[in-house]
């Protein structure tokens, strides 16, 4: 085809010159006969002409004949290249389809596809409840796609990278690897204090709180509440308040460092919602089979749940109780074994992350730390850092931790957070941020809340309290009620509950997350609340990169502020008042100077 083309043009260009010579002798020769002896010539000469302008005519439509046809086939020539590009890129598509839902239907195989009891929206109109499913966490789904894959892998390189960093600043400055971990080795101090405490903890939940329930359940006389339904709820209500304060005491006396006393305390509000999960979830069903035994109409419903059911609820990564939940076939032991080492290397990546950022920063803390210039410069400087916690934290416990023990416990709902980097408001993000705590605070508190201000109209805090401990026995009033008021409810529980867990850490009161949960959290939830723009998502994580900042900024400040600065009172003010905003800087000098 392509020697064909070359002869045609070669042709082509030959005719063509030939007739442009002829056109061009045409012209100069009707212009330069113009005399009367040469009229004759002229004549002939005119002719000759007129022939060969039809004859050009004629080679002119059949030359644009041929570029059309030539047009035509380099068209096609392209149209096929294209199609069978696509073609190539929809099957090798669709081949990539197939094995991704092979690869599904093999996982989807080890789970046991069993519906938990709840329902989606009960009939008589009452918020919805809670839904076990079998279902994949979100990461888990995104690393199968190689891209979101690969920033994982960027931050396995960050991690190396920071090893080395750290290996090469004790080569150069101390001549050998130090590998003593000695901050780690501290924050994680006083392991037998730490496992003896959670030892207590777990057997009181079992040995008081099963067996006490057990008894009333199958010794309460049907119809109203009687005195031994006062009886026990005092006693329940005396062991909770036991629960906080005891550890709390053993903590103090043991002096436990900070990330040890993360554990207990995280502990114990984990064991303290799962009771009351267990307990508020259970009192409905008594009541409801005294009542049907009451009216002498057959049941198969059990009244208590067997205590294997309740062991089991201890561990599951669930704060929402229920008899039944969808199971895995198989467990995964590599898989638990990866996200167990997945959990280490973030221990490590947030010890270099204290060790480069925050510890060379802070612990010389002097009075410049509280210039408005340079608070301002180290805010900005901890907002990276800090939000690198944030990512890290929230991959090891949320995801890794709870992933590796819904697997050792064949627990198939693994719905633990959702896209809530994808929020465009800050209720969104609250609600996809951590789902197992959001579902605990919305079952337990909202709901209820709900009811109890929807009819009697009472304070929200004198709500909170009713509810918490007494409503599933004395309150029977339906109705979605006061939403605000259960939302800001919600709030204070958690900010609360946020701060207690700072306050055993740092041993002192600085409501710095309290002030921004509470305070700027929820009113940026009312603000972005009707946010569809994806310009609020931009909004968002400037918040939280702000929030991070200056998190880790002011609690090192303080923390430091408390190891330098002389005491100002023996008393319980010091833990109360920030030492970083009075501190006495001539008499830290001074002490600093004194050998």
């Amino acid at each position: 085809m392509s020697d064909k083309r070359l002869l045609y043009r070669n042709i082509a260009i030959w005719e063509m010159n030939r007739l442009t010579d002829e056109t061009l002798n045409c012209e100069i020769g009707t212009g330069t006969m113009s005399s009367e002896e040469d009229s004759v010539e002229n004549l002939s000469f005119s002719a000759k002409c007129n022939g060969n302008n039809g004859n050009n005519e004629q080679f002119r439509k059949q030359m644009e004949i041929q570029r059309l046809r030539n047009q035509a086939q380099a068209l096609q020539k392209d149209i096929k290249e294209k199609l069978t590009d696509e073609l190539n890129t929809l099957f090798e598509q669709f081949i990539t389809d197939v094995e991704q839902y092979e690869r599904l239907e093999e996982q989807n195989q080890n789970y046991v596809f069993k519906r938990s009891i709840s329902t989606s929206r009960k009939k008589n109109g009452e918020l919805p409840d809670k839904v076990f499913l079998p279902r994949r966490s979100v990461l888990t789904e995104l690393f199968e796609i190689s891209h979101i894959k690969t920033i994982y892998h960027m931050f396995v390189a960050i991690l190396i990278v920071f090893c080395l960093n750290t290996f090469v600043y004790d080569i150069v400055h101390e001549g050998r690897i130090n590998l003593n971990f000695e901050m780690m080795q501290w924050a994680l101090g006083k392991k037998s204090k730490v496992m003896e405490l959670w030892v207590m903890m777990q057997l009181s939940t079992l040995v008081i709180v099963y067996p006490m329930f057990y008894y009333w359940a199958n010794n309460r006389p049907a119809g109203p509440a009687k005195w031994i339904d006062y009886v026990v709820l005092s006693f329940y209500i005396a062991f909770m308040l036991a629960f906080l304060v005891l550890p709390v005491n053993y903590i103090m006396e043991n002096a436990l460092p900070p990330a040890s006393t993360v554990i207990i305390a995280c502990e114990q509000l984990r064991l303290i919602m799962k009771m009351h999960s267990f307990v508020r979830e259970n009192i409905p069903r008594v009541l409801n089979f005294n009542n049907k035994k009451d009216d002498d109409s057959p049941t198969d419903e059990v009244m208590c749940p067997d205590f294997s059911k309740y062991l089991y609820f201890l561990f599951v990564p669930t704060l929402i109780y229920r008899d039944d939940y969808p199971r895995t076939k198989t467990i995964r032991w590599n898989y638990v074994v990866t996200n167990f080492g997945q959990v280490i290397g973030c221990l490590f990546f947030i010890y270099y992350i204290f060790m480069r950022f925050c510890v060379p920063y802070f612990h010389n803390f002097n009075q410049e730390h509280v210039t408005p210039e340079l608070l301002v410069m180290t805010v900005f400087g901890c907002m990276l850092p800090g939000t690198l916690v944030l990512f890290i934290g929230f991959f090891a416990i949320l995801h890794s931790w709870f992933n590796a023990f819904a697997e050792m416990l064949r627990f198939a709902d693994r719905m633990f957070y959702k896209d809530w980097w994808n929020s465009t408001s800050f209720s969104n993000y609250y609600r996809t941020w951590n789902v197992v705590v959001h579902d605990w605070l919305y079952t337990y508190v909202y709901k209820d809340v709900c009811r109890v201000i929807g009819r009697g109209n009472k304070p929200a805090a004198m709500a909170c309290v009713f509810v918490f401990y007494c409503y599933p026995l004395f309150s029977q009033v339906i109705g979605r009620g006061n939403k605000p008021a259960a939302m800001a409810c919600v709030f204070v529980f958690s900010a609360i509950f946020h701060e207690y867990v700072l306050v055993l850490c740092f041993n002192f009161f600085y409501p710095v997350l309290l002030v921004m949960f509470a305070g700027a959290g929820f009113g940026f939830m009312f603000l972005t609340d009707k946010g569809v723009s994806r310009s609020w998502n931009v909004f968002l994580w400037v918040a939280l990169f702000t929030g991070t900042g200056l998190l880790m900024c002011l609690y090192s400040m303080e923390w430091y502020a408390r190891i330098n600065c002389p005491v100002n009172t023996d008393n319980i003010f010091d833990k109360l008042i920030p030492r970083s905003w009075t501190c006495n800087f001539e008499a830290m000098e001074n002490n600093l100077k004194s050998p």
